[in-house]
């Protein structure tokens, strides 16, 4: 699941990282795949993988993608890779066909930007005091521009609240102010979000405006130099190490001319400590300004103080790539189902370092450098392979087709995702419904199942008859302020007005309730998530997962047998994008 920093997701986040053993310097495009390499071919030989979903099968699967042999699955490195070819060589086992013409992938242009932070520089002059920030420690900045040099030279700083201009709302927080080559300071999440407010945006439900990626791209609209956002734990959902952990070692996004959103010279993060700090000595009241923000009607503050930044990266354009694997209908094969999920995670820090490491004998400090990825989402990549591995065994086959799309560069942003929207195999049109697997849980059976963004779609219906048989209920996610709806890659085709789906095993397991659910959950978010101890466990309690599988199995067993076209709910946003695929496919 993407962070929120910046890779989400820059949210992620949600959200986010170092290339092991790059495949080429300058966009040499990476093998169709060689099953002769790394251990894929090895791990496929040496299980028996059944027809039906089961728990032996997944585990074996999250077991192998979350090996140190993969290296953290990173975009454009060794560990990609082996990525590639253990997913074309287990896809073809089940007899399933290039999902992208004559091809198993889906080339997707990169830009690798890695900020050298011992040559960075990040200085305020705060009421004519120069303060230098510590990079990691005080702040992280990045680039998206793929210039290897970034200098702002005294850029006013103004803050600007959430950094919100939503006119349906009636809320802009740039309303009567210039922003042009200045810093925007503001805070993470939506208005009325610290404030408990209830009548502000959707509550406590973190909207679009409340992710980083939009605070960014509004701050480039308005024609800002730099964007700064104020980290708390709170607003954001995770700590300041996820922050640090995510903007470290190379950044991953599309080349900006596949990308219509606007990009800034440089945007990042400052700590709450910092910002107060900064505040205080700017006579301003951190807390008083999280007041004022919450309010209708804020206006802008400028800051008596200016940025000054030399930014230097390191900047390569390489390739990653989309896995597509297709199961084409019996009757009519030009309608699909897609299942999906991100194959990449942050990869091997110590690589980026010039040095080797690894995971559980780390070398003589025992440090782990590796981030496996093993829930997020080695996880999501095995279910999306035990219910193709069903669907291929199913008799009679599917009468539309399936198609599963292991998709990359999620951790970057949602970008492998992003540009196969914009470059299907399948018409957006053609395509029936998505089915999004992140992040599964491996806690145990649970009495319900979480529908992230619930209340959306028709898909929910469909969901909810297997759910029943299962004698499980749909809920909504437990923590809507996270914003986990905008930090996963259905977003990307829910904007383009195809239904997705994102679901998953819920919080009140069979032993221990909501109590055990809620506790198990946490422990991973502070211990695991985006951080080197995401690995494999055999302790991990599979039932629910597979429960989940049959579930989404069910769903996507439905739609490919039948002739439904499930539709977004009345007054959903993405309703109107869908109304224009309609048109689309009415005139065909």
């Amino acid at each position: 699941m993407s962070r929120n920093p910046a890779r989400t997701p820059l949210s992620a986040a949600t959200s986010l990282v170092a290339a092991a053993l790059v495949l080429s310097a300058c966009s040499k495009p990476a093998p169709e795949a060689s099953t002769d390499a790394a251990p894929a071919g090895d791990a496929a030989a040496a299980h028996a993988f059944a027809a039906d979903i089961n728990a032996g099968d997944f585990a074996e699967r999250v077991k192998t993608l979350a090996s140190d042999e993969f290296e953290g699955r990173a975009p454009g490195s060794a560990g990609e890779t082996r990525t590639l070819d253990y997913l074309k060589s287990q896809f073809e086992a089940m007899g399933l066909k290039p999902g992208n013409g004559d091809s198993w992938f889906q080339t997707v242009p990169m830009v690798e930007t890695t900020a050298d932070e011992s040559q960075t520089t990040l200085t305020l002059d705060v009421a004519g005091e120069p303060r230098k920030l510590a990079f990691g420690t005080d702040m992280v900045i990045g680039t998206r521009t793929g210039e290897p040099e970034v200098k702002i030279d005294g850029s006013e700083l103004v803050f600007v609240g959430y950094g919100v201009n939503a006119p349906e709302q009636g809320w802009n927080d740039y309303a009567g102010v210039d922003v042009k080559g200045k810093t925007v300071v503001m805070l993470v999440n939506d208005p009325g979000f610290h404030a408990k407010d209830e009548s502000l945006f959707e509550g406590k439900r973190m909207t679009y405006y409340g992710r980083w990626t939009y605070k960014y791209e509004e701050a480039a609209r308005q024609g800002a130099a730099a964007a700064i956002i104020i980290h708390d734990t709170e607003g954001a959902s995770y700590g300041w190490d996820v922050v640090k952990n995510s903007w470290s070692g190379a950044q991953f996004d599309l080349r900006a001319a596949d990308d219509p959103e606007p990009r800034l010279p440089a945007q990042g993060w400052i700590t709450g400590d910092v910002a107060r700090t900064l505040m205080a000595d700017l006579g301003q009241d951190l807390d008083a300004l999280y007041t004022a923000a919450n309010r209708k009607g804020f206006k802008a503050i400028p800051l008596d103080a200016k940025l000054s930044l030399d930014l230097k990266s390191t900047i390569a354009e390489k390739e990653s790539k989309n896995v597509l694997a297709l199961l084409p209908g019996s009757t009519r094969p030009d309608e699909a189902v897609i299942y999906m999920a991100h194959w990449d995670h942050l990869g091997n820090h110590a690589a980026s370092a010039g040095h080797e490491g690894h995971g559980e004998d780390a070398g003589a400090g025992g440090e782990d450098h590796i981030y496996n990825g093993a829930v997020d989402n080695a996880t999501g990549v095995a279910g999306i392979m035990e219910i193709a591995e069903a669907f291929a065994a199913q008799d009679p086959a599917p009468e539309r087709s399936v198609l599963f799309l292991a998709v990359t560069l999620e951790e970057s942003g949602l970008l492998g995702s992003k540009y196969y929207v914009a470059h299907p195999s399948i018409p957006l049109d053609r395509t029936v419904a998505v089915v999004n697997l992140d992040a599964m849980p491996v806690i145990g059976k649970a009495r319900d199942m979480t529908v992230v963004g619930f209340g959306s779609s028709e898909l929910e219906d469909i969901l909810k008859a297997h759910a029943d048989q299962q004698g499980r209920t749909l809920v909504a996610e437990a923590t809507p302020q996270d914003g986990f709806y905008f930090r996963s890659d259905h977003f990307n085709f829910a904007k383009a007005g195809v239904p997705a789906l994102y679901a998953k095993g819920g919080d009140d397991l069979v032993a221990g309730g909501t109590e055990a659910g809620g506790a198990a959950q946490r422990d991973y978010r502070d211990n695991r998530y985006h951080k080197p101890a995401d690995e494999f466990s055999a302790d991990w309690k599979l039932e629910g997962v597979i429960q989940d599988l049959e579930a989404l199995y069910g769903v996507g067993h439905d739609l490919a047998g039948g002739d439904r076209w499930p539709e977004w709910y009345e007054g959903n946003a993405f309703r109107a994008a869908q109304d224009k695929l309609k048109q689309s496919r009415s005139t065909e």
